[in-house]
């Protein structure tokens, strides 16, 4: 193929809309759950109802009793991967990622080795992998376990080990939709009753990472992934790349037919849960948080929900009961509001509550929403 080395310049609004296309929200694709999760390569997933609203801000006609199907069904599964974090990702993408990013957990282990002077790692994984392939157990059941081995190791360390060196899943019905569960652990491999694969090659990762995320630099993937050294990989791609730079003059790589959308493409307005992917899944976030916001989504250790106006994080919003509330970063128009506020009252009402016999889409009514607005200062 021949090479592409177009050193054109994209601005922050062509960014902008290159992304939200690339994340499917300028427009809900008509995509299963199932694919949308493995285009996504996995969705944030620290608490439990984040990439069901996900999917809802992405997709046609979602329902969380989709997504809910699927962990089930073990079609997806929830486990710790890029950046140390817990995602929801398809089975594929579960036996083959961990394995690309273990190298990171192996290092964050390093981390606690004062907690665990003398204990063997890999007598460690032994005795925890088969404790919890018994049956699925906590995290405090795992750690007395590991405590009756070495009882002079710090505890926390000693779990911090174990969910680093081993693949371990949360186990239904921890995640689905509608109901309430302990964290229990087994390992992946024994809740869908196959190996792990070996690691997916890198370079398939990158151009990956760059259909859902991209235009990107280097930089911007080793965030995602929270792995270093990758510059490499790019560097291989590069006769296959589109390679753009953007206003600051930072090198950033692209599929060359992947969508950037004109600057201008009308960007309709999306609620997104605390932890979504699109807020920290690149090193440089100003595509889609202007800097004087920055830092603006989090209160101590929370993250907040967040409103997109234009492409742009705009606010915050939380729900209570069948009401909306959106808190603004800036004023807006009237008719604007009248945008977020009909997207607001159409989330509720398939998001509103737990599906079931009575719930969203199943009782044929509504139910009575509103969405109420406020503004944030300083």
């Amino acid at each position: 193929m021949a090479s592409r080395t177009s050193h054109a310049v994209l601005g922050t609004r062509a960014l902008n809309r290159a992304t939200l296309a690339r994340q499917l929200l300028l427009s809900r694709a008509e995509m299963s759950a199932r694919d949308a999760v493995g285009h996504l390569l996995g969705l944030q997933a620290q608490n439990v109802k984040p990439p069901y609203f996900q999917l809802h801000a992405r997709l046609a006609g979602f329902r969380p009793a989709e997504l809910a199907g699927l962990m089930e069904s073990r079609e997806v599964v929830r486990m710790v991967t890029m950046r140390s974090t817990i995602h929801t990702h398809t089975v594929q993408d579960a036996l083959t990622l961990r394995p690309l990013v273990q190298p990171a957990r192996d290092r964050e282990v390093n981390h606690f080795r004062k907690g665990l002077a003398g204990v063997d790692l890999e007598r460690l994984a032994e005795l925890a992998r088969a404790f919890v392939d018994d049956e699925p157990r906590t995290m405090a059941e795992l750690r007395e376990e590991l405590l009756g081995e070495w009882p002079d190791a710090d505890p926390q360390s000693l779990s911090v080990a174990a969910r680093c060196r081993l693949p371990l899943v949360q186990v239904t019905p921890r995640g689905v939709w509608g109901r309430s569960g302990q964290v229990r652990l087994t390992t992946v491999e024994n809740w869908l009753g196959r190996p792990a694969g070996s690691a997916q090659p890198v370079d398939e990762v990158v151009l990956r990472y760059l259909a859902a995320f991209g235009p990107a630099s280097v930089k911007d993937m080793q965030v995602w992934a929270g792995l270093t050294r990758l510059r490499e990989a790019f560097e291989r791609l590069r006769p296959a790349l589109a390679v753009f730079r953007d206003e600051n003059g930072v090198e950033l790589f692209d599929l060359p037919d992947a969508p950037r959308p004109d600057a201008d493409t009308p960007a309709p307005p999306r609620f997104l849960p605390e932890f979504d992917n699109l807020l920290l899944s690149h090193a440089d976030r100003t595509r889609v948080v202007a800097p004087e916001i920055k830092g603006r989504t989090w209160t101590g250790n929370q993250a907040h929900c967040t409103l997109l106006v234009d492409g742009f994080l705009a606010g915050l919003w939380r729900q209570d009961g069948e009401t909306l509330t959106v808190q603004l970063f800036h004023d807006t128009s009237a008719a604007r509001k009248e945008e977020i506020a009909a997207e607001g009252e159409q989330m509720l009402r398939v998001m509103g509550r737990p599906e079931g016999p009575e719930g969203p889409g199943n009782s044929g009514e509504p139910g009575r929403v509103s969405v109420r607005f406020g503004s944030i200062h300083g």
